[in-house]
């Protein structure tokens, strides 16, 4: 005969059981880097007098149930005497309390905020450390058949997670662990005192006489197992509708920042209905979920509600026979109804909290995923840069100071090849113009060389005194002698220096506005924000320029004044130059040509890499 089914667990049981073992790992590498971090002596120390304060409020409310029975025992015997003088004591004890309750409160949010801080700095430091933020937003657009994309394709809004989640998550935390260890303290304490006052249940069953010791403890324990299941099965759909309600807030808030960032073409562009519209399908969405929550949320209240209502009662009605045959007194039976309560609070820990804790599985769940994220990504990137790296001695002639690759394979999101077997070098002196249809890869290739993009495989070495001007330069919002210096402190350089860098780049009408404040990347034009770029090359001096469309925005004179000023900036450094750019013009600054063509049929690559010299014309003349 098989036994197994009646020795081993059910299949269920135990996946259930392996899940909340995961799950319950994954909270504990959220929670515990900071009580072992820099910080842990303060955390601990804090965690420790919360705890302290918490088992003395537990024995405060002994005290109160036993202050209870003899304070309406003194009622009922018409004691004056005794009626003042546990008047007397509550005043005390309620400022014990109070005093423990405020102490207890100010603790709590102090190990709150500093918990967060700790964590969002943590959090920071790894999403902006090596390149992660550009990898994650990369993950979020790629093909889902490609095995990165498809790996962290969930990245969604790091900052919600960084900003709202970790401190939902410290919140939830700590209140959820505190109340659950005052619910076991207090029913350690009460059970007890609940058990002495109930006496035992006698009945008779098919001529036998039973009787049922502590039967207040095991009603109390029936009625709140039931309870809680119940409220398990009825509030379980919470807990992914909470994690949907946080990512359609952050979809629509994102998309709210996009329209301010943006505001200046969605006008030109008569944009409004069209904006208007996808602000509407992502609240849609919002309020969509958010009904759907509250009409779960409404189940449980009404539950809930019914159970703590009746949960009043049912201390009295089980307890009244023995008050009226005269077995206990009314002190007895107001101290039978305080700890049966006590009892049964702690039993509905579960109960009373399921939303709280739907909400924190829901956050803890979102910031476990980012945290797989981020060291999937770090993982990424470490392997790359292995794999990238170059050694000046595995290709002739490679230094400090050279730009050289060595199979390179340029790749894109979604799994294909752009390009494939780059073998290219630029020493100092050399200016590359780099060349080829739109959505070629020039871009594409340029982030590969600067290390940023994660779709590449081969061996690249940058020059170590190199600047890249993307084709949408970045300007932080605050001060112009900010915005310029970006990303160093602009103590760093004088403000002669700063005024000279914005001359050089035709800027003199921004000379006086080094110390206002604004947003740049809006209040400038195209062509102001590019030349504001270029002084910012033009003020750090680097020896190697890559130049993304730079000057697209200039009008052709501008263009020639400002590539005849980087040409003769490069020269007397010792560096070179590459730049990508359609005009004939910019040409001539330039002694070489990397242009992008159409690969043959049955290349793996979709383009490929012809290089020719050029007539140095125009650097002949600076």
């Amino acid at each position: 005969m098989n036994t197994s089914s009646t020795t081993t667990p059910p299949a269920g049981a135990l996946a259930k059981l392996g899940a909340f073992k995961q799950f319950s790992a994954r909270v504990w590498a959220l929670a515990a880097p900071y009580f072992r971090s820099e910080e842990k002596w303060k955390a601990r120390g804090l965690l420790l007098a919360i705890v302290v304060l918490n088992l003395a409020a537990v024995y405060m409310l002994v005290l109160l149930n036993e202050w209870n029975r003899v304070f309406y025992d003194a009622l009922q015997n018409k004691d004056a005497a005794v009626f003042w003088q546990q008047l007397a004591r509550f005043t005390y004890l309620a400022f014990a309390f109070i005093l423990i309750a405020v102490y207890r409160f100010y603790l709590t949010q102090l190990l709150e905020v500093r918990w967060r801080a700790w964590m969002t700095t943590h959090y920071l430091q790894r999403w902006l450390a090596d390149h992660a933020f550009y990898r994650l937003e990369l993950a979020r657009f790629s093909d889902a058949g490609n095995g990165q994309g498809s790996q962290l394709a969930n990245a969604d809004n790091p900052d919600q997670r960084i900003q709202e989640d970790i401190n939902l998550f410290t919140t939830y935390s700590i209140s959820l662990s505190m109340g659950l260890l005052n619910a076991l303290v207090t029913l350690l304490s009460f059970v007890g005192i609940l058990w002495s006052l109930s006496g035992a249940f006698a009945f008779t069953l098919g001529g036998s006489s039973y009787s049922i010791p502590g039967f207040m403890v095991w009603m109390a324990v029936l009625y709140c197992v039931a309870g809680s299941i119940i409220t398990h099965y009825i509030g379980r759909p919470q807990i992914r509708l909470n994690f949907l309600q946080q990512r359609y807030e952050a979809d629509f808030r994102h998309h709210m920042v996009r329209v301010r960032e943006y505001s200046e073409s969605i006008a030109l562009d008569k944009g409004e209905a069209v904006e208007r519209t996808q602000l509407d399908t992502r609240f849609a969405a919002v309020l969509k979920n958010y009904l759907t929550l509250i009409k779960k949320q409404k189940n449980l209240v009404w539950f809930t509600n019914f159970f703590g209502q009746a949960a009043v009662v049912f201390p009295f009605i089980v307890a009244a026979p023995r008050f009226f045959s005269g077995a206990i007194q009314l002190g007895q039976l107001m101290q039978i109804s305080s700890a049966f309560g006590r009892v049964q609070d702690s039993l509905s820990w579960l109960v009373d909290n399921y939303s709280n804790l739907a909400a924190w599985r829901a956050t803890t769940d979102r910031l476990t995923s980012f945290e797989d994220n981020i060291v999937a990504v770090a993982q990424q990137g470490r392997a790359q840069a292995a794999m990238n790296s170059i050694a000046s001695d595995d290709l002739p002639a490679t230094a400090d100071d050279t730009l050289a690759t060595n199979g390179l394979r340029v790749g894109l999101p979604g799994g294909s090849t752009l390009l494939s077997g780059l073998s290219l070098q630029a020493r100092p002196g050399d200016r590359v113009l780099f060349k080829g249809p739109s959505g070629s890869g020039k871009s594409t290739l340029f982030r590969a060389l600067a290390g940023i993009w994660p779709f590449s495989k081969g061996r690249a070495h940058l020059p170590g005194n190199a600047m890249f001007i993307p084709q949408r330069p970045y300007f932080p919002d605050g001060s112009l002698r900010d915005a310029l210096a970006y990303p160093q402190p602009a103590a760093h350089y004088t403000d002669d220096a700063l005024k000279q860098a914005l001359t050089d780049a035709l800027l003199p009408q921004l000379l006086s506005r080094l110390d206002d404040s604004d947003a740049w990347s809006q209040k400038l034009s195209g062509g102001e924000q590019q030349r504001l770029a270029i002084a910012r090359v033009l003020l750090k001096q680097p020896a190697w320029i890559f130049a993304d469309e730079a000057t697209s925005a200039l009008d052709e004179q501008a263009e020639q004044t400002i590539y005849a000023r980087l040409l003769a900036h490069v020269k007397s450094a010792g560096g070179g130059m590459v730049s990508i750019a359609h005009r004939p013009a910019v040409a001539a600054f330039h002694n070489q040509l990397w242009e992008l063509e159409q690969a043959p049929d049955g290349s793996d690559a979709r383009f490929g890499l012809a290089t020719r010299p050029l007539p140095e014309t125009a650097a002949k003349s600076v």
